[in-house]
């Protein structure tokens, strides 16, 4: 059908002659064929969000209705490619970003995969069992499923499926019940893809971020937010938990970042090494980009996008994280175009449905049983910058009451080149009880105990933080100076990692758990040699072997950490020894 503009507002556009138009339906603006998705109609009146820049679409431009909604193209082409907020592919495309050069080219219309049957003609299968495999990654197995259809548990027959060769990604390899099924399929990005029941998500995501993996953990199938000010390491440390994460799929979309740092990102999984395979971590890694000099209304696009992407990968048995940068510029999309429709505002501006579209975007995240039998996941990593570091805006507060954990930054600790800036006091993980078994601690000690060890440790020492500022250390009593010490091995020797060290840029969970045994033993220690040599002379003690130990042991060097721990151990026995005498 085709109908004609009637108003343009920025990215809002009204059509009039579609009276066959469904909400959510994809429509074709003007003769560059900009899209855009109904999402209102009114007495015949559609109103669209277009997904382009629509300078010079005018009233009476035509619109075609496209018969179907909003959907990704989901095929192996996806693991190691760049694409924008509607799954275009970037691959191609000049210096300067247009709608023309975001479609796919003929490179990629060419492309040819390598295809391996799993079943046979004749064989019952039903919606989620697989069919045959793609040879796309090295990392990941790429196999083809049958579509989710209507009846997910009824089995149809094999009529027919093609033998081993090489296809291209249009192509229909299987036909099962009649229905043709093909290397790529397309998916509504708004709509959730059917599973076969939701399952406990208690296996822990080691992120290789110590403060996270050790005192905030995450499961596979959970949902974390990370809010922060400007210049606290956001980005920063979703780069680290991209790089080092054991997923076998990374789907990062960059909402309304900065060019650069996307480039950065692109450029840094490129040339790094995978150590599952050998080869390129961006062999398992799919990039959606839509950064703030693209179309703006593509953000809001973009998030569901990629976890559509992640549900794919995940109904084949993978575990996925999904890490947006960030949710606050996806919620200024939704602002801006509610300004444009007339909505009625809630607070600062943004829409009164806010709440319930985070907690729509985040109830996608889960561990589930697929369709076929599998286990998989989709873990949903958010970024929230609140302006000015307000941490009690709209999109901060609405996305805390829906997530399972939050990780805050902090701006005091940022300035203090303590990175990761994760608060300890302001952060917390609801599933920390529960994943307590699936992580190691030292010495056989339960996990929980000992994260509510370091976390007292940590609160004694912020709690005579300005105490000490005000009378001077030399002042407390020798119990809180050793607190204020034990704060700082802590600190310094566990919770600080370096993500430009490459020693330290990923932490295993058997060196994590080795530098917190190597601490709080010197902690100990301390404590006994207090009471025989002082504090003041325990105070003097060099410490720099402990806190070097993270920089200078490999991440599978245990015995370097060890051999520091002793020096260190040595120098107090050795105080207390004299003050003995």
């Amino acid at each position: 059908m085709t109908g004609a503009v009637r108003r343009v507002a920025g990215p809002l556009v009204e059509l009039d002659g579609l009276p066959g138009a469904a909400m959510a339906e994809l429509v074709l603006l003007g003769a560059a064929e900009i899209p855009g998705e109904v999402v209102s109609i009114r007495g015949g009146v559609l109103t669209v969000q277009a997904y382009e820049y629509t300078g010079g679409l005018a009233p009476g431009d035509p619109a075609r209705s496209q018969g179907r909604p909003l959907s990704a193209a989901l095929g192996p082409g996806l693991l190691g490619g760049v694409f924008d907020g509607l799954l275009r592919p970037l691959a191609n495309t000049g210096i300067w970003l247009g709608a023309p050069a975001a479609t796919p080219g003929p490179a990629a219309a060419e492309r040819v995969w390598r295809f391996t049957p799993a079943a046979k003609p004749g064989d019952l299968v039903a919606p989620g069992h697989r069919l045959g495999s793609v040879a796309a990654a090295r990392a990941v197995e790429h196999r083809i499923l049958v579509p989710p259809g209507p009846d997910p548990g009824v089995t149809r027959r094999v009529d027919r499926i093609a033998p081993a060769g090489e296809y291209p990604a249009d192509a229909v390899v299987a036909e099962v019940g009649g229905v043709p099924v093909a290397v790529t399929e397309h998916w509504p990005v708004r709509r959730p893809r059917p599973v076969a029941r939701r399952v406990d998500a208690n296996a822990l995501l080691h992120t290789g971020q110590r403060a996270l993996d050790l005192l905030f953990p995450i499961a596979k199938g959970g949902t974390a937010a990370v809010p922060g000010g400007f210049g606290t390491g956001k980005t920063v440390l979703l780069q680290q938990i991209a790089k080092w994460c054991d997923a076998d799929v990374i789907v990062y979309v960059g909402c309304g970042e900065r060019g650069n740092e996307m480039a950065e990102v692109v450029d840094e999984l490129s040339r790094l090494e995978d150590p599952r395979t050998g080869g390129r971590l961006a062999e398992r890694t799919v990039v959606i980009a839509n950064t703030s000099n693209m179309p703006m209304m593509a953000r809001e696009a973009s998030v569901y996008t990629g976890v559509c992407v992640a549900e794919y990968f995940r109904d084949m048995g993978h575990d996925v994280v999904v890490i947006a940068d960030s949710t606050s510029r996806w919620a200024e999309a939704l602002r801006e175009f509610a300004s444009r429709s007339g909505a009625l505002p809630a607070e600062e501006g943004f829409p009164a449905n806010l709440a319930s579209a985070l907690a729509a975007f985040y109830e996608r995240a889960g561990a589930v049983q697929t369709l076929g039998g599998e286990r998989g996941s989709v873990t949903v990593i958010g970024a929230v910058s609140p302006p000015g570091g307000d941490l009690a805006e709209p999109v901060t507060v609405h996305t805390e009451r829906v997530v399972r954990a939050r990780w805050t930054l902090d701006r005091d600790l940022a300035y203090a080149r303590h990175y990761p800036a994760v608060s300890w006091a302001e952060s917390f993980s609801r599933d920390a009880a529960a994943l307590a078994e699936d992580a190691a601690a030292p010495g056989g000690e339960d996990l929980s105990s000992l994260r509510n060890r370091l976390a007292r440790i940590l609160s004694r020492a912020d709690r005579l933080v300005d105490l000490v500022d005000l009378v001077g250390i030399a002042a407390l009593p020798p119990a809180e100076r050793m607190d204020v010490l034990a704060g700082r091995l802590v600190r310094e020797g566990v919770l600080q990692q370096s993500a430009l060290s490459e020693a330290d840029a990923h932490s295993p969970a058997a060196k994590t758990a080795a530098l917190v045994e190597a601490v709080l033993d010197v902690i100990d220690a301390c404590d006994r040699a207090a009471q025989t040599a002082g504090p003041a002379a325990v105070e003097g003690v060099d410490f720099g072997p402990l806190l070097r130990a993270r920089d200078e042991a490999g991440p599978e060097n245990l015995d370097a950490v060890f051999a520091r721990r002793d020096r260190v151990l040595g120098a107090l026995a050795d105080l207390a020894g004299e003050a003995a005498r």
